[in-house]
């Protein structure tokens, strides 16, 4: 179905469910126009006002100065070139909006990536990693469950992250930034920055010349230039400052925002694919220590003691006849598994660990 509805330059358009994928583009025409399994669209037209439902993926374009409100979208979306302001409610899958005005999300359950609005952004709940970039307005991000990046922000920035933080900043005179991250946060700033830094965690290195470093302090004040811009910074892990525009690349502590300074696309995507593969060959791994483990008959008693960065665990090997099954319970796999999602150990630490288990030593 392709349906041409004329509604104005600057219409107001509704959009209540979308059961699939919603393509949404703002083009120079005065028409909306639909696109999708005919008998899976609904539409209302009363005037400026346009109401539309659709049980599956659905594309539409709008004038380019529509506003756009919209209630749920189960699958994933795309928003591009629409500047009358955008509301979303709520949405399942990933989102991706770029060259916009001003947006206001309440729930995103997936991944999040924003480029170019000119307005300001505010996301009461990310579920999942956020990636946002070129923003003119402020931006107020109550509650964002995994990883955020942000680069390039006009406005006031306001964040709380529950993982890791890369941010690429110019502060702006009089502007406030104030972030809390459940893990590390990286701040990357011009070397002429003007701001005074108040600064919360673990361990706080700042790489600047002209700053000392002072040995095993959690808490700092710190001025640059002449302080204009006000950044707090609260970490549950470590806090690094830095003017080298490529420390977001050579930070082995910030691993999944290798490139954050090139290439933002697929943020969230490559992840949960690094997960997944280390995931998968842990996996492995433990099967095949298990079918060695069973041909070998007969294991020596002993208690191994396996260390790994931090984690020390006590795994006992225990004579008589091997068991037909592995010798790690599902809990304890499950344990080294949401270590490893956690980003706590390495891929091959987890595979250590695994094999220690399954008394491959």
């Amino acid at each position: 179905m392709s349906r041409t509805i004329s509604a104005g330059s600057a219409p107001k358009i509704l959009i209540e469910t979308v059961g699939g994928d919603l393509s949404l583009v703002g083009w120079d025409s005065d028409e909306v126009l639909l696109k999708g399994d005919d008998d899976e669209i609904r539409f209302q037209q009363n005037g400026e006002e346009v109401k539309i439902s659709c049980d599956d993926d659905i594309s539409i374009r709008v004038p380019k100065t529509a506003s756009v409100h919209i209630q749920h979208i189960s699958g994933d979306a795309s928003i591009r070139g629409v500047l009358g302001g955008i509301e979303l409610k709520e949405i399942s899958g990933d989102l991706s909006i770029r060259d916009v005005d001003s947006v206001s999300i309440d729930t995103i359950e997936s991944d999040f990536s924003l480029r170019g609005a000119k307005g300001s952004l505010y996301v009461k709940k990310a579920q999942s990693d956020v990636s946002i970039r070129e923003v003119g307005g402020n931006v107020s991000l109550e509650s964002v469950a995994d990883d955020l990046a942000l680069r390039d922000v006009r406005g006031n920035v306001s964040a709380n992250v529950s993982e890791d933080v890369v941010l690429y900043l110019n502060p702006q005179p009089g502007n406030s930034y104030s972030i809390t991250a459940g893990d590390d946060i990286l701040l990357v700033m011009p070397p002429k920055a003007n701001a005074t830094l108040t600064l919360n965690g673990d361990e706080i290195s700042v790489d600047w010349k002209g700053i000392e470093h002072v040995e095993d302090a959690t808490s700092r004040v710190i001025t640059l230039g002449d302080g204009s811009a006000m950044i707090t910074l609260n970490a549950g892990g470590d806090i690094r400052i830095s003017n080298q525009s490529d420390a977001g690349e050579s930070a082995e502590d910030f691993g999944n925002f290798a490139g954050i300074g090139v290439d933002w696309s697929g943020f969230g995507e490559r992840i949960s694919r690094q997960v997944e593969q280390a995931t998968r060959r842990a996996g492995r791994q433990a099967e095949e220590a298990a079918r060695r483990a069973e041909r070998a008959g007969r294991r020596v008693n002993a208690k191994l003691n396996v260390g790994v960065g931090r984690w020390n665990w006590d795994v006992f090997q225990k004579g008589g006849p091997v068991p037909a099954k592995p010798q790690a319970s599902e809990e304890e796999r499950m344990a080294i598994l949401k270590m490893l999602q956690e980003k706590k150990i390495t891929a091959d630490e987890a595979d250590k660990l695994l094999a220690a288990l399954e008394g491959d030593s």
